[in-house]
């Protein structure tokens, strides 16, 4: 897959009282990013269910570069930079850009795939691997070797 990206735009209830874009709207927008990708891969939450497995978190960290401003419209971009060859755990990071061209968040998410009947973290099947393979790497794309520690 060519690059990955979505778009939108802040909104007055996206601001906090200081008139800055609350913490968990750039989080929000990367979750929209990823969805997004995960649906035009053919992988929306019915073809999820009738896999019987979807994807979880473990750690979403957001560094935040710029301020933003009600009315922007900001690029969000997906890449994934690290996985497991089985592509059981992987790493994705979210660029969001603001109209003008600046950064003004990065946001990496690390995760897993979840069997939905036993609850444990297991390598998705094809369908769902095949996907996942497809979505852009970044430049520093590593692989994971072993499950990563967790906490």
């Amino acid at each position: 897959m060519d690059a990955f990206e979505t778009h939108c735009e802040v909104r007055w209830a996206d601001l906090d009282p200081n008139g800055h874009v609350r913490h968990t709207v750039f989080m929000d927008w990367a979750t929209q990013c990823r969805v997004a990708a995960l649906a035009a891969a053919g992988l929306g939450p019915r073809r999820f269910q009738d896999l019987g497995c979807g994807p979880i978190l473990f750690r979403e960290e957001t560094d935040y570069l710029r301020e933003v401003d009600a009315g922007d419209r900001i690029t969000v971009s997906l890449e994934v930079i690290a996985a497991s060859p089985d592509w059981k755990h992987w790493r994705i990071r979210h660029r969001l850009v603001r109209g003008d061209g600046e950064p003004c968040a990065t946001v990496v998410v690390r995760g897993a795939w979840l069997d939905l009947g036993t609850r444990r973290v297991v390598a998705p099947p094809a369908p769902i691997a095949e996907a996942f393979a497809g979505f852009p790497r970044g430049a520093d794309f590593a692989p994971i070797e072993r499950a990563p520690a967790r906490g």
